[in-house]
């Protein structure tokens, strides 16, 4: 087996065909192994993804459902030398892997090449900024990166010198958290000029999704990274280039200011004026630099809920992020997916 493409699912009945057709037809010029990783769906993505011959594995208890145990649950049954991990509302360009494999068999330094990632549904806040961000932010651009959000081709050796895939401990930054760890263990990550995917994110309400977010444990992602990091070689990797980290921080300042100010003894004229002037800064800045006032009033709700998610992200319950995910296997794969 040379090739093990995973996909992680909750509730994906709307694309799960195609991302697993788009799977089949990117890995069939290699021999490769398809794995659903499913979190619990209710609705019809078991029953769809059924009718394809891949491999089927359902998290045992759904109440440890995140988007870390999606993809290491995926990895924990995977084989070959390259490992890819979809998600199931992508769609995987069908030339991207051939020419991620060539990269990485040019390139034996990297432990892992990504390519461009499309929003589709680019229609509420979270996803017209996430695809300014793709346009305009570091990660995304040709050549060396510090992590490959949207997904990634990786060695399998490079996973197992960092011990696991993704650290089942997190509600997101599972991505960027491997990247530290194999960053921190001299490998190189690249991204490439090509297409590798195209994400049909969520379409649902903005504040909804912040919401959702809060009510699943997700606002808390923030102090669960720093958590899994603390004394270990990638801890500073996560503090220097993780801005959501920043960005918590400043909040906290910016509202001990206000505090601050409210307690001080002078003129209250004057205390009302710099205190609107120190609240409204940072919408002023945001809705700046995202050249919308909707979309900064998004994103400094959204610094909001991380800085407090940062607390009891923190002090939440860990599980050994080596030790393996309880699940059961619905269905297994007849045969390989390979183009003769």
């Amino acid at each position: 087996m040379q090739l093990t493409i995973g996909i992680k699912a909750f509730n994906e009945e709307k694309h799960i065909a195609e991302s697993i057709s788009s799977a089949i037809q990117a890995g069939a010029p290699f021999q490769t192994r398809i794995i659903l990783a499913d979190s619990g769906s209710t609705d019809r993505t078991i029953e769809i993804a059924s009718k394809f011959d891949i491999d089927i594995v359902q998290l045992a208890k759904s109440a440890e459902r995140s988007p870390g145990v999606g993809a290491q649950l995926a990895f924990q049954y995977s084989s070959g030398d390259y490992f890819y991990m979809l998600d199931g509302d992508m769609i995987l360009d069908r030339e991207f892997l051939t020419s991620a494999i060539e990269f990485l068999n040019g390139n034996e330094e990297y432990a892992a090449v990504g390519g461009q990632v499309r929003e589709m549904n680019a229609v509420n806040s979270e996803f017209r900024i996430r695809s300014e961000t793709f346009a305009r932010g570091k990660s995304y651009i040709s050549g060396d990166v510090d992590r490959l959000d949207g997904g990634g081709l990786y060695r399998t050796s490079a996973i197992a010198q960092v011990g696991y895939f993704s650290d089942q401990n997190l509600h997101a930054f599972e991505e960027f958290d491997l990247a530290a760890r194999l960053l921190s263990k001299g490998w190189k990550l690249a991204r490439i000029d090509k297409v590798a995917v195209y994400h049909f994110g969520h379409t649902i309400n903005s504040y909804h999704l912040l919401y959702k977010r809060i009510r699943s444990g997700n606002s808390g992602a923030v102090g669960q990274i720093v958590r899994g990091s603390l004394f270990q070689p990638h801890f500073n990797i996560i503090i220097r280039n993780l801005s959501h980290i920043r960005n918590a921080i400043i909040v906290w300042l910016w509202l001990c200011i206000l505090i601050i100010l409210t307690y001080l003894d002078f003129d209250p004229r004057i205390k009302v004026i710099m205190c609107l002037s120190i609240a409204i800064s940072p919408l002023i800045f945001l809705a700046f630099r995202r050249k919308s006032l909707s979309l900064g009033l998004y994103s400094l709700t959204g610094w909001l809920v991380n800085a407090f998610g940062l607390i009891p992200g923190l002090f939440r319950k860990r599980a050994s992020p080596k030790s393996p995910i309880r699940a059961i296997f619905i269905k297994r794969q007849k045969t390989s997916h390979r183009q003769n």
